[in-house]
């Protein structure tokens, strides 16, 4: 069967930011609350983090359940690991996860400046500096059949979507605007030469976009 490269529950707000600026260790998102963008998520009974059971079922949370189904690996640029810029200065900075991230596979790390691997329980975060085509074919390898997700952030999705990569899509747009930020496009309609795309709004207010390749 074919490995497919697929975003999965990748959140942005209305002009298309998914994330803010001034990112710090205290505020991964920067300038932006990511409360407000993953309230959707957070709303549902199959959220991973919930402590207290109820939530919502239907779409929002088929969603959220099918975020693991199949995957095999993870791709993220440097950001979503870690606030460092530069060469690494500190290898004890292990992640924004604790000692239990919620990946469960192999992670490849976009980075210019590597790192010997970090393996926390059952994830082992590889650092690479390769271009996305070669990233992308040592995850499939280490995804041993299965897919590959994409994790973000903007950035590294974009990259990826440039070199024509991505297979499916599926982004969640909020009803807020955040100004500035790292922006995943100006509109979706950049994508429709080379996706289709179902939009699918749900009552808890979001908008799912389903984009699957031509």
């Amino acid at each position: 069967m074919t490995q497919l490269l697929r975003v999965q529950n990748f959140n942005v707000s209305s002009d298309g930011i998914g994330a803010g600026e001034d990112q710090t260790l205290e505020r991964p998102f920067g300038h932006v609350e990511p409360e407000k963008l993953f309230a959707w998520a957070g709303a549902t009974a199959s959220w991973p983090m919930r402590t207290e059971p109820g939530g919502s079922r239907g779409l929002d949370d088929y969603l959220v359940r099918d975020y693991a189904r199949g995957i095999g690996a993870e791709i993220m640029g440097r950001n979503k690991f870690g606030p460092q810029r530069g060469p690494w200065q500190d290898h004890e900075w292990q992640g924004w996860w604790g000692d239990e991230p919620p990946f469960h596979t192999p992670v490849f790390v976009m980075t210019h400046h590597q790192r010997p691997s970090l393996t926390l329980s059952d994830t082992t975060f590889h650092f690479v500096s390769d271009d996305p085509a070669t990233v992308l074919a040592r995850a499939k390898e280490a995804a041993r059949g299965k897919d590959v997700r994409l994790g973000g952030g903007a950035t590294t999705i974009r990259e990826f979507l440039d070199a024509d990569l991505v297979d499916t899509l599926h982004v969640v747009v909020s009803p807020m605007k955040f100004g500035s930020g790292v922006r995943l496009w100006e509109s979706p309609d950049e994508l429709l030469d080379r996706f289709n795309l179902d939009v699918v709004p749900s009552p808890s207010g979001v908008t799912h976009h389903l984009f699957w390749r031509k």
